[in-house]
């Protein structure tokens, strides 16, 4: 009983679930179910093998990501990174659009983006429960930069990264509603998902899967009527506030 409750409090105080949770981001209705989102695991190559060359090259990147943390700016952004409070991982991206993203602030824009990340997290259900990857942390039994997480994540498959889809895809909503700002917000979401590397949560591997699968979701969330209407009052709001 008292690791369970340990295991809900870690839970609760991180803001992330489980991969086979039915809602990762609080108050988010996704566009598109898993189901109706492509597959991953038919369309994107398993995991590097143990002892092939890309393993070995993941294993590269996980020392990179280690010697990333003696950068105390970048140690600490890759844990600002971890958090999936949707409020937090919206303000990655203020100082790329120029404006702060909040519900009390830009409801549409918010609105567009909890729920498009939330659908495009779906996209990495069902890798994660066919390949269970083991993540760096657990097979090397190394400290994290976020150790409250990892008796959550330890047996979380690693494969594809769920933080670098949320990330990467709402950089990709973004260009969508500010063109001009699209290097920026894109850098911001590409960075997300090294912070994965550095707090020594994900391979690189798990990382470059999630933003094809981020941008496979983006693309498959325009045949929701739901979304495309969404888009265009995130579009409006955001004309309105950006003359």
């Amino acid at each position: 009983m008292r690791k369970i409750l340990l295991l809900t409090i870690a839970i609760i105080s991180l803001g992330v679930v489980n991969s086979a949770s039915a809602q990762l981001l609080k108050g988010a209705k996704p566009y598109l179910t898993p189901d109706e989102l492509p597959n991953m695991v038919n369309w994107l190559p398993e995991p590097p093998a143990e002892g092939s060359a890309a393993f070995e090259y993941d294993i590269h990147r996980y020392g990179w990501g280690k010697e990333q943390r003696k950068d105390s700016a970048r140690a600490q952004k890759a844990i600002h990174h971890a958090s999936i409070d949707p409020v937090v991982v919206c303000s990655h991206f203020n100082e790329a659009m120029g404006i702060e993203i909040s519900p009390e602030k830009t409801p549409q824009i918010y609105r567009l983006l909890i729920d498009g990340m939330e659908t495009a997290n779906n996209i990495s259900l069902k890798p994660k429960k066919h390949y269970s990857r083991q993540r760096p942390f657990s097979r090397f039994n190394e400290p994290t930069l976020v150790p409250k997480a990892e008796a959550v994540l330890r047996n979380n498959g690693s494969y594809p990264s769920g933080h670098t889809i949320i990330g990467f895809s709402a950089a990709l909503l973004l260009s969508e509603i500010n063109p001009a700002a699209a290097d920026a917000l894109l850098l911001e979401g590409y960075e997300c998902g090294q912070s994965r590397i550095i707090t020594g949560y994900h391979w690189q591997s798990d990382v470059d899967a999630a933003r094809i699968a981020a941008s496979v979701a983006v693309v498959a969330m325009h045949n929701s009527k739901q979304f495309c209407k969404q888009m265009k009052r995130a579009k409006k709001e955001f004309s309105k506030i950006s003359k």
